[in-house]
């Protein structure tokens, strides 16, 4: 089996840190600012992203919490199945990013990989309620 080698995952990771914070709303977002505060401290960038990460996560389940008033029974239904395999499939697919063998930065690209499956995620369920 073979492995991507370290530049290549470093090469992902520095695209896929930048994809959450162009998703995400730049007015409530401060990860940039941490990023930057960070001084490439490796530790101090996954606490900005942990940080990152619970946000996008709030937002994510505020539009879900708003979308599902608007569905009638069996829509709720399937959204909440639809939901729960999104939820595994981002689970699956980020920890896979978190290779054993790729140290802290694989640990900051599985973060990214969060950061922009949760963000996309959360901007998909706003469009499905039009915004609310």
């Amino acid at each position: 089996m073979r492995k991507l080698p370290f530049l290549g995952l470093l090469s992902a990771l520095s695209v896929a840190l930048v994809i959450p914070t162009a998703m995400a709303e730049p007015e409530l977002s401060h990860y940039d600012d941490c990023i930057d505060r960070s001084n490439a401290n490796t530790m101090a960038m996954i606490d900005c992203a942990r940080a990152e990460l619970e946000r996008l996560d709030a937002a994510l389940n505020a539009n879900y919490r708003a979308l599902l008033p608007l569905l009638d029974e069996k829509r709720r239904k399937e959204l909440k199945e639809v939901q729960r395999a999104w939820i595994r499939f981002r689970d699956l697919n980020c920890a896979f990013w978190d290779d054993p063998e790729g140290g802290q930065a694989a640990r900051l690209a599985a973060y990214a990989c969060y950061m922009e499956m949760t963000a996309a995620r959360a901007q998909e369920l706003r469009a499905l309620c039009m915004g609310c």
